[in-house]
C-alpha cells in the first residue's frame, strides 16, 4: 500500500510540475511580442548542428586535457605492463609509451590525429600538470631515502657514490669538449653545456634501482643494503650539484651564481634547523595513528608546495624543494607510509605518465637521420656506461668488495630511468640541449636502464659457483615437498593447516615452504622488512601450534603469477597449494594494465582465442591469475576454496571418471596424517569397473580400518555435504560441476580442487 502511495505522489509531483513548466514557457512566448527577437535562419540539418556542437566541445580545453590524460594513462599502463612481462621496470615501458605517442611514431604516421589530440597550444597545460605530478613524485623519492642507513654505511657508500658521480661527470665534460661546436645550441656557453652533459652522465635512478633490488631479493643482503645506500647518497649529491649547475646556467657565470647558491644554502639550513624539528614534533604527536586528519595532511602538503615554490623562486628548480621536504620528513616508517599511500597512486598513476608523454612529444628520433648522429648516440651511451658502470665497480672493488659484488654495484648504479629524464627536461627548458642532443640523451637513458637486468643476469652467470651448480644438479627426491603460496597473511592459515594434514606424520620425510610474493607497486624498500615479517606472522603462529616447521620465502615481484609457476617448477616440489582469488574476474586485461579488477579478457586468453585453443566467452571458472598458474605449472596444484575450514576430520571425494583416480593417493595421505574419515563417491561407476582402484581402496581399509567408505549413489543429500569439512575434487570434475551448474555448488564445504599438473 505504501509503494502505491509513493508512486501516486511521484507521478503527481513530476507530472504536475512538468505541466507547470510547459504552461509558463508557453505564456512566456507571448511576452516576446514587440522585443524584436531574431530567430536565425538555419540552413543546417539537425544532425549537422549536433556534429558541430560535438566537434566544438571536443576542442574545448577541458575536454582536450581529459582526452589526453585518458589516452596517456591507457598507453602508458599498457606499455608498462608489457615491459614488466619481459622482466624490465615498468618505467621503461612508460617512457617508450611517451615516445610512441610523440612525433617519432604517432605524429609521423598519423599527423592529423596527433595534431588533433596534442595541438601545440595544449602542450603548456600538459607540461604544467606533468610538473605538478613530478613535484609529488620527487617528494616520495625524498621520503624513500632512509637517512639512518646513510649514517650506518656512510664510509663505503660515500666513496662509491661520489666516485660514481665524479668519474662520469668528468667524462661528460670531456665529451662536451669534442661535440660543443657541432651540437651545442647557439648562444649557450661551453660552461653551461658541459656542466649539463656532466650531470646527465652522473644520475642514478634511485626509485628504479630500489625496485630492482627488491625484485631480485637483494634487499636483505649486505650488497643490497650497500647499493641502496650508494644510490641514496648519489641522489642527494647529484641533486645538490644539479641545483648549483642550474644556478650557474641561469646566472651566466660562476661568480654571478654565488648569490643564488647563498640563497640555496640559507634555504637548506632553514629547512633542517627550523622546519624539520617542527615536522618531527607533528609526527611524534601522530605516531600511533593509522589515519591522519585532514588538517595534518594539509600542513604537510602546504609545506611541500611552499618548499617547491621557494626553490623555484631562488632559481634551483621546484623539484629540489619537493625532494628536500621528502628527505626531512619524520623518520617514523608508519607516518611516511601513510603519506606515500595518499600521494603515490594519484601522482604515479595519473600525473607522472603525463611527464613521460610530454618528454616523448619533445623527443624526435627522426632528427637522427644520418650516420654521424647515430655514431654520436653510440658514443654517448659508451661514455655513460663507462663512467657510471666502470667507475662504480672500480670504487666498490677499491673499498673491499668482491669482483662479483663490485660489478653488480656498477650495473645497478648505471640505472638512470626517470631521474635522467628530469635532468634532460630541465636542460631542454633552459635551452642548453638541442632537440637532437635531447633525443640522443633520452635514448641513452632507455638503453642504460634496459641493460641493468640482463647485465645482472650475465654477472650472476659468469660468477656462478660450483657449489651452486652442484646444488642444482643434486635434488632431494626422498621428501614430499609442499609449496603453499598465499596472497593475504590470513589466507596462509588455512593453506598451512591443509599442508599439515597431508604431511603431519611424515616427520623428516616432508617439508613445507610458505611463499608470499608482494607486488612491486605495493611495497617500498624502506618498509620491506616490516612488511615481510607481518606477512608471515599467521603462518608461523600456526606452525608453532601444529609443531611442524615451515620455511618461508618472500619476494617482491612485478609478475606474480609467472614467479609462482617458476618457483614451483624449478624447486622440485611435489604439490603447490594456492587460494582462490577474491574475484573470479581478478587479474583480467584492464585489471592488470590499470591495476584493478575489471571484467575484460586478458591478453593470454585473447591469444588462445585467436589460435583456437580457447573460447572467448567461456565460463570463468577461476580468476585469470589462477588459470595462468594452472596452465604453466608442471607439478600437482591444489586450489583451496576456504569457507572457514579449521579441521580435516571428514573428507568427501567424488569420482566422476577414470581421470579422478589420482585423488585416492590424497585420500590416503589425509587418512594417514590427519586420521580423516573419507567418503568416496563412485558417481560414474569408475571404481566399480576398475580393479586397480578397488584394490587401492581395499588396501587402505585393511591398513586403516573404518576410515574410508565407498558409496555408489549418484545423488548426495545437501545435509551430508554441509556435514563435511572438505571436498576433494579433480580440476576436470570441478569444471563440469560449474558448467552444468550443479546443485551441489550451493552446499559444498571448503573445497580443494586438484590438478595433477602438466608434467604428469
Amino acid at each position: 500500500m505504501k509503494r502505491i502511495k509513493n508512486l501516486i505522489f511521484y507521478v503527481a509531483i513530476i507530472g504536475g510540475f512538468s505541466f507547470l513548466i510547459y504552461w509558463i514557457t508557453f505564456l512566456g512566448e507571448k511576452l516576446e511580442i514587440g522585443r524584436n527577437i531574431v530567430i536565425p535562419e538555419t540552413v543546417k540539418t539537425h544532425w549537422q548542428e549536433l556534429t558541430d556542437v560535438i566537434v566544438h566541445n571536443l576542442q574545448h580545453p577541458l575536454a582536450l586535457i581529459i582526452a589526453q590524460i585518458v589516452t596517456i594513462i591507457l598507453v602508458a599502463r599498457l606499455f608498462g605492463w608489457l615491459f614488466n612481462k619481459i622482466g624490465q621496470p615498468s618505467v621503461i615501458g612508460e617512457i617508450i609509451a611517451g615516445i610512441v605517442l610523440g612525433p617519432s611514431l604517432f605524429g609521423m604516421y598519423f599527423p592529423e590525429a596527433s595534431k588533433m589530440l596534442f595541438p601545440v597550444q595544449s602542450l603548456e597545460n600538459l607540461k604544467i600538470l606533468s610538473q605538478i605530478g613530478l613535484i609529488f613524485f620527487m617528494f616520495i623519492v625524498g621520503m624513500e631515502i632512509d637517512t639512518k642507513i646513510l649514517k650506518n654505511k656512510a664510509h663505503q657508500a660515500v666513496v662509491i657514490s661520489h666516485a660514481s658521480i665524479v668519474i662520469p661527470f668528468a667524462l661528460g665534460i670531456v665529451l662536451a669538449y669534442f661535440i660543443y661546436q657541432g651540437y651545442a645550441p647557439h648562444g649557450i656557453s661551453f660552461l653551461a653545456f658541459s656542466l649539463f652533459m656532466g650531470i646527465a652522465m652522473s644520475i642514478t635512478a634511485f626509485p628504479v634501482l630500489a625496485r630492482i633490488v627488491q625484485e631480485r631479493g637483494l634487499h636483505k643482503t649486505k650488497l643490497g643494503t650497500l647499493v641502496i645506500t650508494c644510490a641514496a647518497a648519489d641522489d642527494i649529491t647529484a641533486w645538490c650539484i644539479l641545483a648549483m649547475v642550474i644556478a650557474i646556467v641561469k646566472a651566466g657565470t660562476f661568480v654571478s651564481s654565488l648569490y643564488t647558491m647563498a640563497l640555496a644554502i640559507t634555504y637548506v639550513i632553514l629547512m633542517i634547523k627550523l622546519l624539520r624539528p617542527f615536522l618531527k614534533r607533528i609526527g611524534d604527536l601522530n605516531e600511533g595513528k593509522n589515519v591522519l586528519s585532514k588538517g595534518i595532511v594539509a600542513i604537510f602538503l602546504l609545506a611541500l608546495l611552499i618548499s617547491s615554490y621557494a626553490t623555484e623562486v631562488i632559481g634551483i628548480h621546484a623539484l629540489f624543494g619537493a625532494f628536500m621536504l621528502g628527505a626531512i620528513m619524520p623518520e617514523n616508517i608508519r607516518f611516511r607510509s601513510i603519506f606515500v599511500e595518499k600521494i603515490e597512486d594519484f601522482s604515479v598513476v595519473l600525473l607522472l605518465p603525463l611527464y613521460f608523454v610530454f618528454t616523448g612529444l619533445r623527443t624526435q628520433i627522426g632528427l637522427l637521420d644520418n650516420w654521424d648522429a647515430w655514431k654520436l648516440a653510440a658514443l654517448v651511451i659508451t661514455v655513460a656506461v663507462t663512467g657510471k658502470f666502470v667507475g662504480s665497480a672500480l670504487a666498490a672493488r677499491f673499498v673491499g668488495q668482491s669482483w662479483k659484488d663490485s660489478l653488480m654495484i656498477g650495473a645497478l648504479m648505471n640505472t638512470r630511468g626517470l631521474m635522467e629524464l628530469v635532468v634532460l627536461n630541465i636542460g631542454y627548458d633552459l635551452g642548453v640541449l638541442t632537440p637532437e642532443v635531447f633525443a640522443i640523451m633520452v635514448i641513452m637513458a632507455l638503453v642504460t636502464t634496459f641493460m641493468t637486468g640482463p647485465l645482472l643476469d650475465l654477472i650472476n652467470y659468469i660468477f656462478r659457483s660450483k657449489t651452486e651448480e652442484q646444488h642444482e644438479e643434486t635434488k632431494a627426491i626422498s621428501k614430499f615437498k609442499v609449496l603453499l603460496s598465499f596472497g593475504t597473511p590470513e589466507s596462509a592459515r588455512a593453506l598451512y593447516r591443509l599442508a599439515n594434514s597431508l604431511t603431519r606424520k611424515l616427520n623428516g620425510n616432508a617439508s613445507l615452504t610458505a611463499m608470499h610474493l608482494a607486488s612491486t607497486n605495493d611495497t617500498h624498500h624502506y618498509n620491506i622488512e616490516e612488511y615481510e615479517q607481518q606477512s608471515f606472522v599467521p603462518v608461523l603462529e600456526e606452525a608453532e601450534l601444529m609443531q611442524q616447521a615451515v620455511s618461508t620465502e618472500f619476494k617482491v615481484s612485478n609478475d606474480i603469477d609467472t614467479d609462482i609457476t617458476d618457483t614451483a617448477n624449478k624447486g622440485d616440489y611435489d604439490l603447490l597449494l594456492i587460494g582462490l582469488g577474491e574475484s573470479i574476474y581478478e587479474g583480467t586485461f584492464l585489471g592488470k594494465i590499470l591495476g584493478f579488477t575489471n571484467k575484460f579478457i586478458n591478453p593470454e586468453k585473447l591469444i588462445n582465442t585467436v589460435t583456437g585453443k580457447e573460447k572467448l566467452f567461456e565460463n570463468q571458472i577461476f580468476d585469470e591469475r589462477t588459470l595462468m598458474i594452472l596452465s604453466n605449472t608442471q607439478i600437482a596444484t591444489g586450489i583451496l576454496i576456504d569457507k572457514g575450514i579449521e579441521k580435516f576430520d571428514r573428507v568427501f571425494i567424488p569420482v566422476f571418471n577414470s581421470g579422478d583416480a589420482f585423488l585416492i593417493d590424497y585420500a590416503q595421505k589425509l587418512i594417514y596424517n590427519a586420521e580423516a574419515q573419507v567418503v568416496v563417491l563412485d558417481a560414474g561407476g569408475q571404481i566399480k569397473n576398475n580393479p586397480v582402484l578397488k584394490e587401492n581402496i581395499r588396501a587402505i581399509e585393511q591398513n586403516v580400518p573404518n576410515h574410508i567408505d565407498l558409496q555408489s549413489q549418484r545423488s548426495i543429500d545437501k545435509n551430508f555435504l554441509k556435514s563435511q569439512d572438505l571436498m576433494l575434487i579433480s580440476l576436470d570434475s570441478w569444471k563440469k560441476m560449474v558448467e552444468t551448474k550443479s546443485v551441489w555448488l550451493s552446499h559444498i564445504p571448503s573445497t580443494l580442487i586438484v590438478s595433477p599438473g602438466n608434467g604428469n
